[in-house]
């Protein structure tokens, strides 16, 4: 009986096959690309398109308005006005300030937790994460009661030793709001640095006491080199939160004259959509994003490069 030849798969069955395998991963990817597409690529596409036009008003107080095509004449508005300016830089003292100091009593708080001499390590990692748990405005209103001169026992209390610093004052509210800050987000970046030391292997540990590293040794030269990472990471979160810096000083704008709308590029925004001049707004959240972006992906760079060097 003669043996029957192999059949031979056409170029149309093949290429079905091929789609036949690779609609798995499309319904895999499917619950993460359309929610991404429709509420982050959309909006940022929208957000670009808004600010290439520009609103026209003629006739006076009484008159109409139109949007215009505008091109790229309102980022050049945005570059040359003078509280956007002022706002970058307040924002950015404060995360040249305000950053480091967080992520040092992070990780000073990591390390300790990850000692051996550590006890209650559950309850102060809960106690050090709560804040973080509180909502953003709670937190705000909470300090400022107790920045207010006239509702603050803090406030009562520096005054009767003779010390009357006024915490909403124009030289010190950046810094008021910049303790807000802290007090709410050190444990949450802690979180994340002592977890990265629970995953560092304890071999590296007794290959360090072997060779007589103490406490204070095995802490500056094999763990925070080795949680190297996780710093990065908190500190482009840190960046990326300091030019967002919105909710504190919202608050603070109701309980001080000192915090006008544009104290921040995220409130001028705000205040400018508030008016109705979306464009306008739209090229201002354009360019704090496009400054995010440079300044997250230069740290980035920059920390590469230097441990490339290392």
């Amino acid at each position: 009986m003669a043996a029957s030849s192999p059949t031979m798969s056409s170029p149309t069955e093949v290429s079905a096959g091929r789609r036949e395998q690779g609609r798995p991963w499309l319904w895999f990817l499917l619950p993460f690309l359309v929610p991404f597409v429709l509420f982050y690529v959309v909006p940022i596409g929208y957000a670009i398109y808004q600010s290439l036009f520009r609103i026209q008003r003629s006739g006076g107080i009484f008159g109409t308005s139109e949007q215009v095509f505008a091109g790229l004449s309102q980022y050049r508005d945005v570059l040359a006005d003078a509280t956007f300016r002022a706002g970058v830089g307040r924002v950015l003292l404060f995360g040249v300030i305000q950053v480091p100091v967080m992520l040092g009593l992070a990780l000073v708080i990591a390390l300790i937790l990850d000692s051996a001499v550590a006890r209650l390590r559950k309850f102060f990692r809960v106690s050090f994460f709560v804040p973080y748990g509180i909502p953003g405005v709670i937190a705000a209103l909470m300090w400022a009661f107790l920045y207010s001169p006239q509702l603050s026992p803090i406030v009562d209390l520096l005054n009767a030793i003779g010390t009357a610093p006024n915490f909403l004052g124009s030289g010190l509210i950046l810094w008021s709001m910049a303790n807000v800050t802290t007090w709410t987000y050190t444990g949450y970046n802690m979180l994340i640095i002592y977890s990265a030391l629970q995953a560092l292997p304890q071999e590296i540990y007794e290959a360090g006491r072997l060779d007589g590293a103490g406490g204070f040794r095995t802490a500056w030269s094999i763990k925070i080199p080795l949680v190297f990472p996780a710093l990065v990471l908190t500190t482009v979160f840190s960046i990326i939160g300091t030019l967002q810096l919105f909710t504190e000083p919202v608050v603070f704008q109701a309980i001080s004259t000192n915090v006008p709308s544009g104290y921040t590029p995220n409130m001028q925004a705000y205040a400018v959509a508030a008016s109705n001049n979306y464009s306008f707004s739209a090229a201002l959240s354009v360019v704090l994003a496009v400054a995010t972006f440079v300044l997250s992906f230069g740290f980035l760079r920059f920390t590469q490069r230097r441990g490339e060097a290392l």
